[in-house]
């Protein structure tokens, strides 16, 4: 187990448009603002689409990482996630995790990482900096080189 406590920063709303790529319009927020890191303890929005981890084959070791990917269209959704800086790259690296249901589905719903989504009518986030320690998601060669978040200083 790892923690740390969080200074906060400044606190945003933000909302995305009809249209926008989730992941290209959080990009230009941080950049736009400055944002190196921090956490989105919410969003909401409804997603023309949505592209989430997820199989339905076997799995053959339970315990690695799953990189295939289930589209779903026309859902509403809710999430959160956590910004991390990336020194090499030079951004901020979101982590987001999404719940959503599928409206023409009776509401079924998947829940996994979020790879991909394109805003169907809006989206509303809000997003707090974390001002200190930094945070950082380097991949552990000992999960898979999964990235997992560091807190340093």
């Amino acid at each position: 187990m790892r923690s740390s406590e969080l200074k906060a920063g400044r606190t945003f709303g933000v909302v995305f448009d009809p249209g926008d790529d989730f992941f290209t319009a959080l990009a230009a927020f941080c950049a736009d603002n400055d944002v190196r890191q921090g956490y989105i303890p919410m969003f909401l929005g409804a997603f023309s689409s949505v592209e989430v981890i997820g199989t339905c084959e076997r799995v053959a070791d339970p315990m690695a990482p799953v990189w295939t990917r289930v589209h779903a269209a026309n859902v509403e959704a809710v999430g959160c996630g956590t910004l991390a800086w990336d020194p090499e790259r030079g951004l901020a690296v979101p982590h987001v995790h999404i719940s959503v249901g599928m409206k023409e589905r009776s509401a079924q719903a998947l829940t996994s990482h979020l790879m991909a989504a394109t805003v169907q009518f809006v989206a509303e986030l809000m997003v707090v900096e974390v001002a200190d320690p930094p945070m950082r998601r380097p991949p552990n060669p000992h999960m898979y080189d999964v990235p997992l978040l560091e807190f340093q200083g």
